[in-house]
């Protein structure tokens, strides 16, 4: 009978190990999403190349397709310029080392010549790699 005990404490311990761990790791990626907000509207490029993963996918909700290198330059060149980024609704969800950031978004900024004021269903795909998070992919949407 004590094995028993013993066996279903240590089950239930691990199970409160293991959520703690999942919430964790989701307000790190809640965190991570502020950073890559905060560092893109504050032109803040080497914090954003850290952020950012070397194999990014960057898909704009025009349907532009950037690497990395291209969307730090565009931004870099002021070719693109984001004065504002608004989540809402966040919803993230674990999967290992690798987790989906899905929100819906405001994006104000201008791109090329043109202001624009964005309501975006956005998602991420954030990669954990030498013990820090990194977005590995992008992709918005517009909504009506």
């Amino acid at each position: 009978m004590r094995r028993i005990i013993v066996a279903v404490a240590v089950f239930v311990f691990a199970g409160f190990t293991i959520a703690r761990a999942a919430g964790a790791a989701e307000d790190e990626i809640r965190q991570a999403e502020k950073s890559w907000a905060a560092a893109v509207t504050s032109r803040d490029y080497a914090a954003l190349g850290k952020i950012l993963n070397d194999q990014l996918i960057y898909a704009h909700s025009t349907g532009a397709i950037e690497t990395k290198g291209d969307y730090i330059g565009r931004l870099k060149s002021g070719a693109q310029r984001y004065d504002a980024i608004e989540p809402r609704d966040l919803t993230v969800r674990l999967h290992g080392n690798t987790a989906v950031a899905h929100s819906k978004v405001l994006m104000r900024g201008q791109s090329g010549d043109r202001p624009f004021n964005d309501q975006l269903m956005m998602l991420h795909l954030w990669v954990k790699q030498g013990g820090r998070w990194q977005l590995a992919a992008h992709q918005t949407t517009k909504l009506q």
